[in-house]
């Protein structure tokens, strides 16, 4: 079983949309997952691997740069959550301070 950076460096090596996919998938965080940074991480990762494929695999541009454009609008998510924590979890702190 290769590890997720080895799957990252196939995924790198990618010259064709399936070639990304495959490895993509492999290198996906577990299942169950519940670790925002990790899943914000594949997609931005994943967005600039399809970027680079469609550059590549003409053939498959549109899908591959709309992949990239997904995977891309995922991860921004995620970092708009983590960002959001972040600011709870501040103000929590402040009004605990306060609260002293």
């Amino acid at each position: 079983m290769k590890s997720s950076e080895d799957w990252w460096a196939k995924a790198a090596r990618a010259e064709t949309l399936m070639q990304a996919h495959e490895a993509l998938s492999r290198a996906r965080p577990r299942p169950g997952t519940d670790n925002p940074r990790a899943w914000r991480d594949y997609h931005l990762r994943s967005a600039a691997i399809y970027t680079e494929v469609a550059q590549i695999d003409r053939g498959h541009f549109h899908e591959a740069t709309a992949w990239a454009t997904c995977e891309r609008q995922r991860g921004e998510e995620f970092d708009r959550q983590i960002k959001s924590k972040k600011a709870d979890n501040a103000a929590a702190a402040s009004s605990v301070d306060k609260a002293s």
